[in-house]
């Protein structure tokens, strides 16, 4: 679909398929969301736009003409260095792509987290809500309050009321910064997690010891006796194992 705007459309009457987007409707939604430090809903620029009554008349879908302008604006910016990206279910101006790494070292990178961290991040966001005691079952190994603490200053996580158990433990989920974060317009987005499951390849140490096995046979477990007690004898099939592996005698 063409969006023209009002310039681009004197003396040719808009159609069904081209809604006319004012040029004043482009300008104030750029704004809109360049000043605004979260992304801005569809819901939040509709109720602009129709405050400043920029909707033409004749065109009474206010939802198809709010995406006639944000579509427009994507057209503005397509190959502009920055563009508007829908993210954490608005939009928001963000670097375009192709230019990231031209900027790796010029600006400075953020904070990484520790990967207790970011596996106890992962696991809230497959897993919201749950409770920490469900992510200790799921990670195996007891949360530490440092984690939490750290997933929380960040703004990437927070409580989602308490499940109905004995002591109510406190439920968690993840945030609108958390989407923001990772460049998500929700949490539908997120990989699927049978596509993050990878077979390990198997290591040429694995194959040597696996092949160890197959010619000199497994070793028997020491033998646990009491002091003072000689060792019994091998049975055949461990005489015949030593045997394998001992050295030939000289001639």
């Amino acid at each position: 679909m063409n969006i023209m705007t009002m310039d681009e459309t004197k003396g040719a009457p808009p159609t069904a398929t081209d809604p006319v987007v004012p040029e004043e409707a482009l300008r104030l939604a750029e704004a809109f969301i360049f000043a605004s430090a979260d992304p801005v809903s569809p819901r939040r620029l509709a109720e602009l736009l129709e405050a400043r009554q920029f909707m033409p008349g004749g065109q009474d879908d206010l939802g198809a003409f709010v995406a006639a302008v944000l579509r427009g604006l994507e057209q503005r910016y397509a190959t502009s260095g920055v563009r508007p990206v829908e993210v954490a279910g608005g939009w928001q101006f963000r670097t375009a792509p192709d230019l990231a790494p031209m900027l790796t070292r010029v600006l400075e990178k953020p904070r990484r987290l520790p990967r207790a961290v970011m596996e106890t991040l992962a696991i809230i966001a497959y897993h919201q809500p749950c409770t920490r005691v469900e992510v200790e079952e799921i990670r195996g190994v007891s949360l530490g309050q440092t984690v939490l603490d750290t997933l929380i200053e960040a703004g990437l996580i927070a409580p989602r009321g308490r499940k109905e158990v004995p002591g109510r433990p406190v439920l968690w989920g993840t945030t609108p910064d958390f989407l923001r974060c990772f460049g998500l317009r929700a949490l539908s987005d997120l990989p699927r997690r049978e596509e993050l499951l990878v077979e390990v390849p198997e290591t040429a140490s694995a194959r040597a010891q696996e092949q160890a096995e197959i010619v000199f046979g497994t070793t028997a477990p020491a033998e646990v006796r009491p002091a003072g007690q000689a060792p019994s004898a091998p049975d055949e099939g461990d005489g015949a194992a030593v045997d394998a592996v001992s050295p030939p005698e000289p001639a």
